[in-house]
């Protein structure tokens, strides 16, 4: 795990450790790479708020919220929240 930490850049992993840090309820989704994409970390906090980053393996997500000792699951099998959908549409709301 220590080289891959290092093919983090500093600004990724600053951002996805400050989200955890100044939000509420944070739980975490790895997202498996594809043919297309990379593997990637959706975080989502109690109201609904999220952030997605492209990681260099799904186990640098899983690694990332033991270590922030937060819920992760796999996209593959546990279904985003609804809350996150909910979020969205309250902000498309709020600037229209």
């Amino acid at each position: 795990m220590a080289r891959e930490d290092r093919q983090v850049p500093d600004a990724l992993r600053e951002h996805l450790t400050h989200f955890v840090a100044t939000r509420r309820g944070v739980e975490a989704w790895v997202e498996q790479p594809t043919s297309f994409n990379k593997p990637s970390l959706l975080l989502v906090a109690a109201d609904g708020e999220s952030t997605r980053r492209g990681l260099p393996s799904a186990a640098y997500g899983y690694e990332f919220a033991a270590r922030c000792n937060i819920p992760c699951y796999d996209a593959g099998v546990v279904p985003y929240p609804k809350r996150m959908r909910e979020y969205g549409l309250r902000a498309k709301r709020a600037r229209q």
